[in-house]
């Protein structure tokens, strides 16, 4: 099992910043790939952005290109995403997730529990 705990997320004005983590536990970090992705309201679960085991490849969605960074360090168990130049439509719940397999395409394993983010006007 690899429990995933999510962080950072907050209330933010248009144009800003925010840097989300996810701490994992439970099994070894870098062997698995690690993904980002949220929900807004109404809205079905989307992909944003992911990272191979070794942080060698990552990928991102069109929403978020250009203004999103995924990175990890794999000696914290942590893996982050920076969100520059925040918009509204980015408000939603930010979920991490991790599995052996899985990257930009797939299906994931484990999940955290997710971290509100709300972008205001």
């Amino acid at each position: 099992q690899v429990q995933l705990v999510e962080s950072g997320g907050g209330l933010v004005q248009a144009g800003g910043s925010l840097r989300l983590s996810c701490a994992a536990s439970g099994r070894t970090f870098s062997n698995y790939n690690m993904g980002w992705f949220r929900r807004a309201p109404g809205k079905e679960r989307v992909f944003v952005a992911a990272i191979s085991w070794s942080g060698a490849r990552t990928f991102y969605a069109d929403s978020v290109k250009g203004r999103g960074t995924i990175s990890r360090d794999n000696a914290k168990n942590t893996v982050y995403l920076q969100m520059n130049s925040l918009k509204p439509e980015d408000t939603a719940v930010y979920y991490c997730a991790a599995d052996t397999t899985a990257l930009a395409s797939g299906k994931y394993n484990y999940w955290g529990q997710g971290t509100q983010v709300t972008v205001s006007s």
